[in-house]
């Protein structure tokens, strides 16, 4: 621990600094306390450390005693990690007029905000602490809340004024969590920064009267990047420029949420007294209004003007949302180039464009753009601080000459540290039973890691999030995952596999008997397009029966796996099996490249087993394949119209050896098509007829009684025509795992 503290004065302020800035290297468990007044740290690089310490630095020795006048400037924290069970904060301000400025801040990974500005106590309060010209880079998904870049307040304090400047920083690649800035308290003003490829937003979360202008937000075609979300009052947001952003929902360019009636401080106060104006949005997802509507949030958002924006978008067809009545907003002056027709409040034209370094400025040929509704919070000069002599609509003025100075702004340090991450070797991580155990296994592990649980149960309170590539083995003699009893909000998943995950696990059972839970397994979000991988052996899903859209694995609209891997396994007792059918309108897409299912049980499925899909003319056009080998599927998906493989479109199904049986009232348990799709050496047993067509094969298919020795484990008897010896082609059904 690092003590920098003394009274010094404006003009001579206590400076504690590197003789060489970036040379001064602390790692290991440290921690830098600042405190008393006007003292200025310079030049220190936090690097790879592993602490015990909440803070990497605090303005503040203890509670009594605080910071005020100080600052921390040309630093460097990047990779300083966190001991286990510890939740810590790089920087944590206290005090008032403190300064964070020309630092770099990059790669925290663990649980925690970056930088926090704390507001308990009126001594803290109305602090006009400045956070200026700072990298905020690279911070992974952690997965769950808690993963904030900057965080100024908490809920309980929201109400409180703060009065914190943060302008002119850089955040790139700010992946944490959905809230890059969370906006937690009154007064704050948010000018000048740009953020590249971060997956999140700027969110007005709690508190009122924030400023928003002049910001620049850089989707870069990444999923999941978005602008600003709006909650509360009082707000003025303008001036902005969004370009390239790839999110929608709460991730949306613009996003004004629905409220919570007499909500508590950490609900969504409702909507008021916003004001959004000259506002440019290109090529983004859409705009949203009433955001979040839900039984609880059912205050739309009222006294809203939305005057003089201007979007453009030549990829997409949807560039506003309504999701809730917007009677309580005023649409003014709104213009938009894209495929969407006017409609009240918005105009379709086509706008003239020159472009500067690729950034597209309206020129003096858009008249149009002229007609603009100005009041009292209406800007007086544009996003590059040139004045608004002639009022038009958009961020930039027409023929704007020059760029946002945030594009010219040297932001970090007057060094440049060379930041790589630090080797992490993959470990074996021993598990013990118990409530979220398993979850604190996965945060601490790294890609390559394998987890090994030992028997009993684990217990989930909440839904985990993988975003590496792990494998967990559970105890052949029994692990099992379980939803804890009763919990307020029934979870909707026990796994989700993010973009580029990769997760192998074997030897575990997951139960959803003492849940509602929908599923066991699912897909990145909707729209994440980065391909992830799911390879299960030896593991039970069973009693996930929740038929409000429920299955054991779900695939979201615009996500895509290369491979689906389950291998001895069993599915049973469930509403549906694997669905991945949520873009059956999108023509030619589909959500896995290939889907495998080798001997295992599907026994007991209300729906379908898989649900398959791909919109496309011809099945002849590559794209998907479904392979079943050895496998059983029994009283699947009963009735007359029910299909146990629904697989419209997809290019390839290879099923073989196989048994579909017990669905009795089904015409057919498949329809093949294409003729890169068999069904060979299989068999049905009172479960109607398969149908092929367009060139699929049907070869050797017995419509016998498949005589089972056992019919609750599927081991034929003797005289079963299962067997290669009786039926002289290849063993059929469930193969002894060796």
């Amino acid at each position: 621990m690092v003590n920098q503290f003394g009274n010094g004065t404006k003009e001579n302020p206590i400076v504690v600094k590197a003789e060489t800035a970036g040379e001064v290297i602390i790692s290991g468990n440290s921690v830098l306390n600042i405190f008393g007044e006007y003292v200025i740290v310079s030049g220190l690089w936090f690097k790879d450390g592993n602490s015990s310490y909440k803070s990497v630095v605090q303005f503040r020795k203890d509670s009594k005693t605080a910071a005020n006048n100080c600052r921390l400037t040309n630093s460097t924290i990047s990779y300083f990690a966190v001991q286990d069970g510890i939740v810590n904060h790089w920087v944590d301000i206290w005090g008032k007029n403190n300064r964070i400025d020309h630092n770099n801040f990059t790669g925290k990974e663990s649980e925690g905000t970056t930088l926090v500005v704390w507001l308990k106590g009126d001594e803290h309060i109305n602090n006009n602490h400045i956070i200026e010209y700072n990298i905020f880079g690279e911070r992974p998904d952690l997965g769950k809340n808690g993963g904030e870049t900057i965080r100024i307040g908490t809920s309980e304090n929201s109400m409180k004024s703060s009065k914190t400047l943060v302008q002119k920083n850089v955040f790139s690649n700010c992946n944490g969590e959905i809230e890059i800035i969370s906006n937690k308290s009154c007064n704050n003003i948010f000018r000048d920064n740009l953020f590249i490829g971060s997956q999140g937003t700027l969110t007005l979360r709690h508190g009122n009267n924030a400023l928003v202008e002049g910001n620049v937000f850089l989707g870069n075609g990444i999923s999941k990047t978005g602008g600003i979300r709006i909650i509360n009052e009082g707000h003025i947001v303008r001036n902005n420029l969004l370009i390239g952003l790839e999110g929608d929902g709460f991730r949306g360019p613009i996003v004004v949420m629905n409220g919570v009636p007499n909500s508590p401080l950490n609900r969504y106060n409702q909507v008021k007294n916003v004001d959004i104006q000259n506002n440019t949005i290109i090529n983004s997802g859409p705009i949203s209004f009433g955001e979040g509507k839900d039984d609880e949030r059912s205050l739309a958002p009222i006294n809203v003007n939305f005057a003089n924006n201007l979007i453009f978008n030549n990829t997409s067809s949807d560039n506003i949302v309504f999701v809730d009545d917007a009677a309580g907003i005023t649409f003014k002056n709104n213009y938009i180039d894209g495929k969407q027709t006017s409609f009240n409040g918005f105009k379709n034209i086509s706008i003239n464009w020159k472009e500067i370094s690729k950034i597209l400025i309206p020129t003096l040929q858009n008249d149009d753009l002229l007609v603009t509704s100005k009041n009292d919070k209406s800007p007086v000069e544009d996003i590059t601080n040139t004045s608004r002599v002639t009022f038009n609509a958009g961020a930039f003025n027409l023929d704007a000459q020059k760029l946002p100075k945030i594009f010219m702004i040297r932001a970090g340090t007057g060094w440049k540290p060379t930041i790589l991450k630090p080797d992490t070797k993959s470990e074996n991580i021993i598990v013990e039973p118990g409530e979220e155990t398993l979850r604190k296994a996965i945060g601490k592990a790294v890609s390559g890691s394998k987890i090994i649980l030992k028997r009993g149960e684990y217990i989930f309170e909440k839904s985990i999030s993988i975003n590496k590539s792990i494998i967990i083995i559970g105890d052949k003699e029994g692990t099992i995952l379980k939803v804890k009893n009763d919990l307020e909000k029934p979870l909707n998943y026990f796994f989700r596999l993010e973009e580029s995950s990769n997760l192998k696990i074997s030897n575990v059972i997951f139960d959803g008997e003492t849940s509602n839970t929908k599923y066991a397994i699912v897909s990145p979000d909707k729209s994440e397009a980065g391909v992830y991988n799911l390879f299960a052996d030896n593991v039970i899903f069973k009693n996930f029966t929740n038929n409000d859209g429920g299955a054991i694995f779900k695939a979201y609209n615009g996500t895509r796996a290369d491979t689906l891997s389950f291998k001895n396994s069993q599915f049973e007792k469930s509403f549906r099996g694997l669905n991945l059918s949520y873009d059956k309108d999108v023509m030619g897409f589909y959500n896995a490249n290939i889907i495998i299912l080798e001997n295992s049980v599907f026994k007991d499925i209300e729906e379908n087993a898989v649900n398959y899909i791909r919109k496309i003319l011809s099945e002849d056009f590559e794209g998907g394949k479904l392979v079943v080998k050895n496998c059983v599927f029994s009283n699947v998906f009963n009735n007359e119209k029910g299909k146990i493989l629904k697989v419209n479109g997809i290019h390839a199904v290879e099923i073989s050896n196989t048994v579909f049986e017990k669905s009795f009232m089904q015409k057919s348990p498949v329809d093949l098509k294409g003729a890169f799709s068999f069904i060979k050496n299989s068999l049905i047993y009172e479960n109607g007829f398969v149908k092929t067509s367009n060139g699929a094969i049907k070869e050797n298919v017995l419509y016998k009684n498949p005589k089972w020795e056992d019919n609750n484990l599927f081991i034929p008897s003797s005289k079963s025509p299962l067997l290669k010896s009786n039926n002289e082609i290849d063993d059929i059904g469930i193969l002894k795992k060796e």
